[in-house]
């Protein structure tokens, strides 16, 4: 893939994910306020278990999705930098060539389709 047409959906896939990021940052609160913050009132008697759960599971879901969010930023990064110093398109396990069709689909794959396949064989198999 041409390395600028790379640069560009790169770019885009990083201003997308960075509102993301943002988005949820800020109607959540996080990283503002701890749980127990966020969650009193004037008395911890107005609060329903339930409402306490709920609000728990929602902050724990956002604090994952930016944890998937920040993951996918390194990876574009980490894409850009390869671009940057040549290696882009280049398999990070074998050194062929990872092909066109791949990275206009994944502009951040490090990895061919076969060690792809073989990487995540390997997460998934027990020790």
């Amino acid at each position: 893939m041409d390395t600028k047409k790379a640069r560009k959906l790169l770019e885009a896939d990083r201003v997308r994910l960075e509102r993301i990021r943002d988005g949820v940052s800020e109607d959540q609160g996080l990283g503002v306020e701890s749980q127990k913050a966020s969650l009193s009132e004037l008395s911890s008697f107005d609060q329903h278990n339930a409402d306490i759960a709920t609000e728990t599971f929602e902050r724990e879901k956002d604090e994952s999705i930016l944890e998937q969010v920040e993951g996918e930023l390194n990876d574009v990064d980490h894409a850009l930098a390869r671009i940057e110093d040549g290696t882009y398109g280049t398999c990070e396990t074998c050194g062929k060539g990872i092909g066109d069709a791949r990275l206009e689909a994944v502009p951040t794959a490090r990895f061919c389709v076969e060690d792809q396949v073989r990487a995540e064989r390997d997460l998934r198999s027990p020790n």
